[in-house]
């Protein structure tokens, strides 16, 4: 890329940072970038200073809000006897997409990976057990993804959870093992919530 003026060059080589992203995309990316007008590129770059301002995490579930609380913890409707453990944010929007969920949620930023060095004490656990502690939880859900590093997770999850006296299911029915929750279509979402289990 030494043809490239330096400025071309280092965005090319921000855009790689992106996961997905290799070195094709990102000057695809770049390209683009160069085509749009001035106000489109100026909009792009001010919204990703926005959301590094403003989005920080919950308080109450760890998932990424505007304020210090999230909405779907705000909002009285939603019941206070079921907590739906996840491991990414993203995993919040793909089960609020099917509409079968009306509990809270609680986001573990994680799963135990012990090849990868990833333990308890490097995913939210101490504040899921907080937050069992502070609500009157019936139910826990074990949303983790159907990988070899989310069913250890779960499992783990429900050896602690279980003698606190909570319920503790996990998805089932629909979800290929190796796949990401935030990838997976509404309908096998929702059946796998319906179908959950307790373990």
């Amino acid at each position: 890329m030494a043809f490239f003026s330096e400025a071309l060059t280092r965005l090319v080589a921000e855009l790689e940072k992106l996961p997905g992203i290799g070195p094709k995309s990102a000057q695809r990316m770049a390209f683009w970038m160069l085509k749009r007008p001035m106000a489109d590129v100026k909009a792009l770059a001010e919204s990703l200073v926005e959301v590094k301002e403003k989005v920080t995490l919950c308080q109450e579930c760890l998932q990424f809000c505007e304020g210090d609380v999230c909405r779907l913890c705000l909002d009285p409707s939603r019941s206070q006897a079921q907590l739906c453990v996840v491991e990414q944010p993203s995993d919040v929007l793909a089960i609020e997409k099917t509409g079968e969920y009306k509990g809270l949620y609680q986001v573990l930023h994680g799963a135990l990976s012990p090849i990868d060095g990833i333990t308890p004490a490097d995913i939210r656990v101490t504040e899921l057990l907080q937050r069992l502690q502070k609500l009157p939880i019936e139910e826990v859900v074990l949303a983790t993804n159907p990988t070899i590093e989310g069913e250890a997770t779960a499992l783990y999850l429900s050896r602690l959870i279980k003698p606190v006296g909570v319920k503790v299911t996990r998805l089932v029915h629909g979800l290929p093992m190796g796949s990401d929750l935030e990838y997976a279509d509404e309908v096998t979402l929702s059946r796998a919530l319906t179908g959950r289990r307790e373990i």
